[in-house]
């Protein structure tokens, strides 16, 4: 069966299969997304998904990241890390589409300090159970032709990302080829959340509940529970949340060829749907030829209509966003926003940028046209600005591969950059440092706990 053969591999992969660049391409995920994750230990809804977890306590406990006087137990832990990580939206993407590290990491380093002290954790472990997570979710996302599209029903991680997870600590806890199997059934009991709460609070819980669920399925199978033997194989199983579903094999483990060797990740410059950075970087450079003789400022009075030619995306067709969340899935507000100010940041969605007159007034005037051959796809969607002037001149630009894609990835002192000033939000310097050489050392480092 399929299910069985992914418990194989689950259970078959081992260090000696990671590859050098598997290694380092995961090595710059886990550094981003314990940045993102940092930074967002400071949001609104970590605090109040933080607050709930309170209510649960156990001698055995993890640690919520950027706290040294708080501890949850291990599920409650991976919850609220989760959540803390994609608060933003500020975490990875890769195609087909899904946020990929923040289901996993927050289980497997929750897992990794909840075991026994006579059962130390090593960077290398660390390393193969995330690879093993970020495995299992590519090769599932590729069984179906519709997930390479942007999604329409259901947010991937909350599909894809639960069943990672449970793959991560199923590896993570050396669990048997059939616990392996129930781990993941288990987990497909957990998986599925509407995108009808994207743009919301409650956003930012899909990535948590992928991360705890994973965590409690591995749990629950190595204690026996039992699950469907073929929740793989059957369209009343993982093929429910796909309407063309169809599942293959996967390789052998000799000489493995994992996903992530073949196509990195897109690491994000500023938190928003990933959808809107091409919108930012085209923006951006119609910005800077239009305010060339205009002492730097966007000449609003001139501007008579901004068009936007995107893949049609409902739920980033957003021309009046009033929260930050639905800013950051905003292809109006993300256009408008980079046109006014010629960059992103993570300041860009502060309620005081989101409502302030000018972006309003420029919104008024920006319209989306969907061309035929944009397709939703992260892999082959581009957008065009085009600003018409007063007096009839046209002056428009085109991204096709922003910076950060995977055909353009972050170069390394940029993505430290980005996680230095993201955990400097609630981190000293010397940690800083710290998790940076921790992370760039991890397949050497005997005890992971260190991070």
């Amino acid at each position: 069966t399929i299910t069985g053969n992914f418990a194989n591999v689950i259970h078959g992969l081992n260090a000696n299969h990671l590859t050098d660049q598997v290694i380092q391409r995961s090595k710059r995920m886990i550094l981003d997304t314990l940045g993102v994750g940092l930074l967002g230990t400071g949001t609104e809804v970590c605090h109040k998904v933080t607050q709930y977890s309170k209510i649960y306590s156990s001698d055995v406990s993890s640690t919520i990241w950027g706290h040294l006087d708080f501890r949850l137990p291990p599920l409650y832990a991976a919850f609220v890390n989760g959540v803390a990580v994609h608060s933003m939206d500020f975490d990875d993407t890769w195609h087909p589409a899904t946020h990929p590290s923040g289901a996993v990491l927050p289980a497997v380093i929750a897992l990794s300090e909840a075991f026994p002290q006579k059962k130390k954790t090593s960077g290398l472990d660390l390393l193969l159970a995330f690879n093993v997570g970020i495995e299992v979710q590519g090769r599932l996302l590729r069984f179906s032709s519709e997930a390479r599209n942007i999604p329409k029903r259901f947010h991937p991680p909350t599909v894809v990302g639960t069943m990672g997870s449970a793959a991560a600590c199923a590896k993570l806890l050396a669990l048997d080829r059939l616990k392996c199997k129930n781990a993941l059934a288990i987990a497909a009991s957990y998986a599925g959340a509407p995108l009808a709460n994207a743009a919301t609070q409650t956003k930012p819980l899909h990535v948590g509940n992928a991360a705890k669920h994973g965590l409690e399925a591995a749990c629950l199978a190595s204690q026996g529970l039992q699950g469907n033997k073929q929740i793989l194989d059957m369209e009343s199983g993982i093929g429910a949340f796909y309407t063309d579903y169809n599942p293959q094999t996967l390789p052998t483990l000799q000489s493995y060829p994992w996903l992530l060797d073949q196509q990195d990740v897109a690491i994000k410059r500023f938190p928003a749907h990933l959808g809107t950075h091409w919108v930012a970087d085209a923006a951006c450079s119609v910005r800077r030829k239009l305010v060339e003789s205009s002492d730097n400022f966007l000449p609003l009075d001139k501007i008579e209509k901004v068009i936007l030619k995107v893949p049609e995306v409902k739920y980033v067709n957003r021309p009046s966003p009033t929260s930050e969340h639905e800013a950051r899935h905003s292809f109006q507000f993300v256009a408008c926003s980079a046109l006014l100010d010629g960059s992103m940041s993570v300041q860009s969605f502060a309620s005081a940028n989101v409502h302030r007159p000018a972006l309003r007034e420029l919104l008024h005037k920006t319209q989306l046209e969907h061309p035929p051959d944009n397709t939703p796809s992260f892999e082959s969607l581009y957008c065009e600005v085009s600003i018409t002037l007063r007096d009839g001149s046209t002056i428009s630009d085109r991204c096709d591969t922003f910076y950060g894609h995977w055909r353009k990835p972050l170069k390394k002192e940029d993505l430290e950059k980005k996680f230095q000033s993201n955990a400097s939000s609630v981190l000293p310097a010397e940690a800083i440092e710290g998790i940076l050489e921790s992370v760039y050392n991890l397949e050497n480092i005997e005890d992971c706990s260190v991070l």
